[in-house]
Order: structure tokens, then C-alpha cells, then sequence
């Protein structure tokens, strides 16, 4: 594991610390935070905290409850007050922070009933006001949050406290902002289902705390963290008003931390040793300042722009700029898995073998699709062993409906398969139309809505001409048995992985999730894969020989600085990657605007592809209609 990065920065406000990983920094928070509590209670004494709900405090929480179960630590002298809670949300409903608090850390530790507390999300909207005083008057009674756990939100939003807040607000109802309703929408099956509302402590409140401890895993949250650190605080903001704040920390993994001055352009924060990376991340974000293709920079460019420091150890602009031009143009090939009987020295793969064996793996179905499509087809068609692999059938997200059109169709053709006779049918359908949305579902109906899923990813891969046979469906344990934000891997998952690692062996590996949020999907699949491919590693020789090409997400891509491989598609080869993409429509069909979303998505893939093509034209390469991008990664 990487040693923690302790390094300061001029351009950071507050202090912030990065580790290598979510989970060393969550075990840092829990053990800080646990040494306060034991020191209270040897002094006979509470310690009253403020906590968090959503994915982020979620590996906290399990350090706790593995130290009260093998340990023995007690909780019993805490007292809790959370920040938020939808509105309006019984405490039983399945997405409220009420009951997400009890799953995920009051029922498995020793914290009184009665020392609990969360926002009620079921009182009168005429008494709202007075029941938000009242939670105001507790935290003080309680003699206030001696530490405050936060999240960020992509808004900028700490709890729930919209762009817009201001920083002597106080517990209050509050209108949720759209972007915040649109990232709940998955928990929520559709951005329709999410509560307009929220009861949250205010920005005021929170500020009162003794300590807080803003916490923030993976690249989505990179950008706001770099305006929340770097920026003059602002209520478009709300996580900026803790630069005010005489006791506040930024704890961050590398993916949140990785758009701070410090790893973007160290060279303005101090001296550093011009490494291959960092010289090419340097010119190339020149070339982006000044926007000027990479051979026609010059001298004056780099010492106006704080490079004078490169110059000096790595010769005239003229050497440079040649350099990092072969670097970029040797990352462009037309031939992902090697190019057979050709010099490989400045190629991103090797010639041989001339055939590889290829394992395509996607945390949910479209995944593969969205992120490389143009680059699987062109691996088959140049005669590779190409298996792709879903992780999960990605059920939890289709609604109701869908499930509900299949069952009528089975009973309309007559078609009973799968073990179901007319009567079970009938009884699904039934209960579909009673349950509520949020329900959880039947096996049943997961495995109607699993089909729905998987025949969605059968039919993409005939539009993209692909074999049926290529496919495959894991279904690993960790979705099965659980639902988004309350994941969790177990030892079967990276059995399964390793299983099918060593039965393939391959000579290529394309996967996403490597610096998404480590709660997500597809996060946890890059977990997985990490975690088994290391386990082969231990004993088998193939592993050396395998390269693992990282892809992005849906709506993004790597920084130009770190591709390693551009594959360029023709115009033909995008046309078809979006027409495949849209054969998943049951991951629009929860909003009224199905139609449109389903539109937008493609057309943001779509776009992101173009985009990169026009990156590399502006830096001075050949002209592409767009560019699927991928980063090796070394473990």
C-alpha cells in the first residue's frame, strides 16, 4: 500500500489529507474519533457526534462496528445527531436516513436508543419549523457536537444544504437541488421518486462544531473539493464556508484529491523532480493554457506559465516539444490488442501473441458499450478471443413497469419457462401493481427484471455484430444480496473473479471503476478484480504477461496527459457503438422524459468520443471523428 500523502499546499485553505485509499482513510477517521470517545469515558464523560448518511462515512462505520465485535468497544457513552433526512419520509421507508443509520451502525453496537437522533422526516409541514428548533435546542442540551462527520455533494451541498445557504443558517426544510435529486435517483428507481424535500441541520449549526472532518472518495467529487479547498468561500459553495472554520479537515483519497494544484501542477506548489509523467502532464496542460498545438510552443511560453524550472533541466522548447509529441502520437493505434508482425517498441501493446485472449469486464450491462464499443469490435474483427463478463445484471435499476410488460408478454405468448405456471405469473403481475415502487422485489421479479437486463446487453452486442457466445453473465453474490449504497464484497466475489481469471488467462484486461466511488458498482468490481488478479498473481505465472487497460465511465474520460492507448473510430464504428448503446432502454423508462434521457445519454457518449478526437487535432495530431481512450494499469 502507498505511504499517505502529507504534503501542504499554498493554494489549499483549509488542511486536507490524502490517503492512498478510502478505506486507510476511513480507518484514520474511526480510530481519531474512537481515541475521543475512550478518553471520555475514562473521565466518566459523553461525546456527542455529528454523523453523515450516504456511501461516504459507510467505511467508518464498518471500523466501528468491527471494533465493538472483535474488540469489544463501547458506544455507550456517544451521543449522535445526524445531519439530515428526507422529507417527506417515514422512518420505515427504505431509502429514509433514519433506517439507513440503524442498517448500517446503531443496530450493530451498543449506542442507547434514547442517545440517538435524526431529523424527523414524518412531522407536519405546519410544525416543521418548531420540531427544527427543538432538534437545535437537544444538540445544545446535549452540550453540543464535540465532531462532525460531512460529506460533499457534486454541488458543493454539506448535508443538505444547497448552493445558495448561508453560513448562519440553521436546522430547517429545504427544497432539494436538481442535481442532488438526479444523483439519488438510482437509490430512489428514477429521479421522479426523490423527495423534493429535506429536513437538514444548517451550514450555521454545523460550524458550531468543535471539530469537523469533511470526508470524499473518488474522481466524481475531484472538482468540488478543488473549489470547495482552492476558492474564496461562497454560498454557491456551502463546503467553502469551512475555510472559516478554526478546527476543520478535508480527508480525502487520491481520485477526490487528484484535481488539487498539488497533483495537477506541483511545480507551483514547490520544487519537484521532473518525472517522464509529470514532464508530459506539464506541456500538455500548456498546450491547453495558450491553446497551441504541442510543436509550436516556444520558450516564452513555458517561462510565462511558471515551466521556466523545465526548461532548465530538460533543454530548449524545441527538444521538449518534439519529445512529448512522439510520446502523445504513439498512444494513437488502430490495433487495441497489438498489431501482428510489426515493430511493438512504441506501440501501447505488443505484437505478440498475435491472437490474445481478451476479457472485457463491466460492473452492470451498457457499461462495455458506453466505455469501449468501438474498441471491442474492432478487437474482434482483428481476430481476438474476446470474452465479455457482467459482473451484475444491474436489476436493481429497472422499474417496475418493465418487469411488469415481460410477465404480461410470458402470459400472452403462453411462454411458461423458467419455472413459472400461469397462476405465478398472475400473482407477480398482482403484485407489482400493489407494491410501492420502492418495495423491495420478489426473487421472482429480480430474476424477470435480471432477463430484461441481460436480453438488453444480447441485443447491443448484435447491433454491434458481436457473437452471443462472448458473453457472460456472473451475477456476483454482492449484488444479489444487496441494493445500491449498501453493498459489500465477500469472500465468494473474488473467489468468482479468480475462477474465471484462471480459467481464461488473459493476455488483456479492459475494466472501469478504478477511481470511482469505492461504494459503487462499479467501484467494487474494480475491487474485486484487484483483489483476485492479485491472488492469481501469488501463484501463477500469466498474470506478469496480462495488461490491464483501465476505461472511463459513462460521460467521462481520462486526462490526455495520462492515455496510454487512443483508439480511433470512423464514423461508421461511433454510429454503431450508439445504436447498440440504445438497445438498453429499460435504464430510461423511469422518468416521463424516457425518450429524451435515452437520447442524451448516447449523445453524451457520443460527444465525450468527439471531444477527445478534437483534443488530439488541437495538440497537433491527425485528424479522428473520435477516440475511445483507455490508462494501463500497473499495479
Amino acid at each position: 500500500m502507498k505511504k499517505n500523502i502529507d504534503s501542504k499546499s499554498p493554494f489549499e485553505r483549509l488542511p486536507a489529507s490524502v490517503f492512498s485509499s478510502s478505506e486507510a482513510a476511513a480507518i484514520r477517521v474511526a480510530r481519531e474519533i474512537a481515541d475521543l470517545i475512550r478518553e471520555r469515558q475514562e473521565q466518566g464523560l459523553k461525546v456527542v457526534l455529528g454523523l453523515a448518511t450516504g456511501s461516504t462515512p459507510v467505511p467508518v462505520y464498518r471500523e466501528w462496528i468491527r471494533m465493538h465485535r472483535e474488540e469489544g468497544f463501547s458506544f455507550a457513552n456517544v451521543v449522535s445527531f445526524n445531519l439530515d433526512e428526507y422529507y417527506p419520509l417515514s422512518r420505515t421507508h427504505r431509502e429514509s436516513y433514519w433506517r439507513f443509520m440503524q442498517d448500517q451502525l446503531f443496530a450493530h453496537i451498543d449506542i442507547p436508543e434514547e442517545q440517538v437522533h435524526v431529523p424527523n422526516g414524518e412531522v407536519g409541514r405546519d410544525k416543521a419549523f418548531e420540531d427544527c428548533q427543538e432538534y437545535e435546542q437537544r444538540i445544545a442540551d446535549a452540550g453540543g457536537i464535540d465532531i462532525q462527520i460531512l460529506g460533499i455533494g457534486r454541488t458543493g451541498h454539506i448535508g443538505f444544504n444547497e448552493p445558495g445557504s448561508g453560513i448562519d443558517s440553521r436546522t430547517r426544510l429545504v427544497t432539494l437541488d436538481e442535481l442532488t435529486r438526479r444523483d439519488a435517483a438510482r437509490d430512489f428507481l428514477g429521479e421522479n421518486n426523490v423527495p423534493r424535500y429535506a429536513i437538514t441541520m444548517g451550514v450555521g449549526t454545523i460550524m458550531e462544531a468543535r471539530k469537523i472532518l469533511l470526508l470524499a472518495w473518488g474522481r466524481a467529487k475531484a472538482g468540488v473539493i478543488r473549489k470547495a479547498l482552492e476558492e474564496a468561500p461562497t454560498d454557491h459553495i456551502p463546503a467553502s464556508y469551512l475555510q472559516s472554520h478554526p478546527n476543520a479537515e478535508f480527508v480525502l483519497d487520491e481520485a477526490a484529491a487528484s484535481l488539487l494544484t498539488r497533483y495537477t501542477e506541483p511545480w507551483r506548489v514547490g520544487f519537484v523532480d521532473w518525472t517522464p509523467e509529470l514532464v508530459r502532464r506539464a506541456v500538455l496542460g500548456l498546450c491547453q493554457k495558450v491553446d497551441k498545438p504541442i510543436l509550436k510552443l516556444v520558450d516564452k511560453d513555458y517561462n510565462e506559465h511558471g515551466l521556466a524550472d523545465l526548461l532548465t533541466v530538460k533543454g530548449s522548447a524545441y527538444q521538449l516539444n518534439i519529445h512529448i509529441f512522439n510520446v502523445l502520437q504513439h498512444t494513437i493505434t488502430g490495433w487495441p490488442g497489438g498489431k501482428p508482425d510489426a515493430d511493438d517498441s512504441a506501440r501501447p501493446e505488443r505484437a505478440q501473441p498475435a491472437q490474445k485472449r481478451v476479457l472485457i469486464l463491466a460492473s452492470e450491462p451498457q457499461e462495455d458499450i458506453l466505455g469501449l464499443g468501438g474498441t471491442i469490435r474492432r478487437l474482434c474483427d482483428q481476430g481476438h478471443e474476446v470474452t465479455i463478463a457482467y459482473a451484475t445484471s444491474g436489476d436493481l435499476a429497472v422499474p417496475d413497469q418493465e418487469a411488469k410488460a415481460a410477465l404480461e408478454l410470458l402470459q400472452d405468448l403462453g411462454d411458461l419457462g423458467g419455472g413459472l405456471d400461469a397462476g405465478s405469473i398472475q400473482e407477480q403481475i398482482k403484485d407489482l401493481g400493489k407494491k410501492d415502487i420502492l418495495d423491495f422485489d420478489s426473487e421472482t421479479v429480480r430474476v424477470v427484471k435480471a432477463a430484461i437486463r441481460e436480453g438488453e446487453a444480447r441485443q447491443s452486442a448484435r447491433q454491434l455484430g458481436l457473437s452471443q457466445k462472448i458473453l457472460r453473465f456472473l451475477r456476483m453474490p454482492f449484488y444479489r444480496k444487496g441494493h445500491y449504497r449498501r453493498f459489500r464484497l465477500e469472500e465468494e466475489d473474488f473467489a468468482m473473479l479468480q475462477q474465471l481469471l484462471q480459467e481464461l488467462k488473459p493476455h488483456q484486461i479492459f475494466v472501469s471503476g478504478s477511481h470511482d466511488d469505492p461504494s459503487s458498482v462499479s467501484g467494487l468490481t474494480f475491487r474485486a478484480l484487484r483483489e483476485a488478479f492479485a491472488r492469481c498473481s501469488e501463484s501463477e505465472e500469466w498474470p506478469q504477461h496480462t495488461y490491464v487497460w483501465m476505461y472511463r465511465g459513462s460521460g467521462e474520460e481520462w486526462p490526455v496527459d495520462r492515455i496510454d492507448m487512443a483508439v480511433p473510430l470512423s464514423p461508421g464504428e461511433l454510429n454503431r457503438k450508439v445504436i447498440a448503446a440504445l438497445q438498453h432502454r429499460s435504464q430510461h423508462s423511469q422518468s416521463p422524459n424516457a425518450l429524451l434521457e435515452q437520447s442524451e445519454s448516447w449523445q453524451r457518449t457520443e460527444h465525450l468520443n468527439r471531444r477527445t478526437a478534437e483534443l488530439y487535432d488541437r495538440l497537433g495530431m491527425a485528424e479522428y471523428e473520435a477516440i475511445e481512450c483507455f490508462v494501463r494499469w500497473r499495479s
